[in-house]
């Protein structure tokens, strides 16, 4: 998995473009869904074919999509039988998806929030287990995932394990702290979302500023920089070409144990 991967939400008719965009500024890590409402993944797999003609092959690229269930969904735009048993529901989703990709396999396929009860969820991850065990996904995860119990419940039950978590990166959860630390202790990959969006209070402060200073780079590198340095692959959805190889050039660098430590210090202080 890369350790930076660029997000299709919301990105509408311009997915393509803007796929392409940041696989040649060198992104390669793509995060979609099969969820029309928010995502036009079909636009995705246009983007992918294009790049073959430019010499970037699909296996080049760590490809990630997401199943989503019904209350995530647009009700004019199920792209699944909304009336089947859940198990159809994600097959029939993951089928769209290879299609829309225009892929036979997918590097990391997500649950894109846990289902209630438990016993439904694993149901449902049963269905994405049996996708993995035929090929057709070689990681799972789930996103949108805040409660460590119900986490760890899955894990335990869990034939194949969840690789990832992807979860929104804000104050108003602790920012996952106990979360996180269980997926450091369980090999569990944390992905971040809404990285920059949801902190501007932290990329405004002081400590960020001033440590950009030094590095001469800007605060948003610096706190991209400062959460790969904690293992954390965050996703970013820029549409600035400028901005994704400013996003890039994070690894041209490294901040020390004691600009960690101030950064860090900004996460438990709200």
């Amino acid at each position: 998995m890369p350790r930076l991967i660029y997000g299709t939400a919301w990105k509408k008719e311009r997915t393509a473009d803007l796929v392409v965009q940041a696989i040649q500024a060198g992104f390669r890590g793509i995060d979609t869904a099969c969820q029309p409402k928010h995502y036009n993944e079909p636009l995705v797999g246009a983007a992918l074919r294009r790049l073959q003609d430019h010499g970037i092959e699909r296996d080049s690229i760590f490809l990630q999509t997401k199943f989503t269930p019904l209350a995530g969904q647009d009700p004019r735009q199920v792209p699944y039988d909304k009336n089947s048993p859940i198990e159809s529901q994600i097959t029939q989703s993951f089928d769209t998806s290879k299609k829309n990709l225009q892929t036979h396999y997918i590097d990391s396929l997500v649950l894109h929030s846990p289902l209630e009860p438990h016993e439904r969820l694993m149901k449902a991850w049963g269905a994405m287990e049996a996708i993995h065990q035929a090929g057709g996904a070689l990681q799972l995860g789930i996103s949108n995932c805040y409660n460590s119990e119900v986490l760890k419940r899955l894990y335990g039950d869990a034939t194949i394990k969840p690789a990832i978590v992807q979860n929104r990166f804000y104050r108003e959860t602790g920012y996952d702290t106990e979360l996180r630390n269980w997926c450091t202790d369980n090999g569990v990959i944390y992905q971040s979302f809404w990285t920059l969006t949801a902190n501007p209070h932290i990329i405004a402060s002081n400590t960020v500023q001033d440590i950009a200073t030094k590095h001469n780079k800007t605060e948003p590198q610096i706190f991209f920089r400062y959460l790969s340095q904690l293992g954390i692959v965050p996703l970013t959805g820029t549409c600035s070409k400028h901005h994704m190889v400013e996003d890039l050039s994070i690894f041209d660098f490294e901040l020390s144990s004691e600009e960690l430590h101030h950064v860090g210090r900004l996460l438990t202080s709200v």
